[in-house]
């Protein structure tokens, strides 16, 4: 009887497994909002469509610094981000928000919220 509760704990864990790592994708949807990546000089991905009140954070695991700002620099704009770091925002209002990484202008992103 313990080699059962032990056979079917095993493959409660295995099975928990596959569905955590099947939601690591770049654009993972947590409890909390969205995630997008900065990897190889660029947003993963570029563009999303959100709802209104969503918080997206962008994780940058890539081996340089970058800024992510919104277009215009004053609806949001993240400290530099060293491999590693992050940063979150939380859309309220609905609209396109385009942004960009300040030391890199040609990465560029949009966010669609609904």
């Amino acid at each position: 009887m313990k080699r059962i509760k032990w056979i079917f704990g095993f493959a409660a864990v295995v099975v928990t497994g596959f569905a955590l790592a099947a939601g690591t994708g770049p654009s993972d949807k947590t409890a909390s909002g969205t995630t997008i990546k900065i990897d190889n000089r660029s947003f993963d991905p570029e563009d999303i469509s959100i709802g209104a009140g969503a918080t997206v954070t962008w994780t940058n695991n890539d081996d340089v610094p970058h800024v992510v700002a919104s277009d215009d620099n004053k609806i949001f704009k993240s400290e530099t981000l060293h491999t590693d770091d992050h940063f979150s925002f939380t859309f309220t209002e609905p609209g396109t928000y385009n942004y960009h990484c300040a030391i890199h202008p040609k990465m560029t992103g949009k966010i669609a919220v609904q």
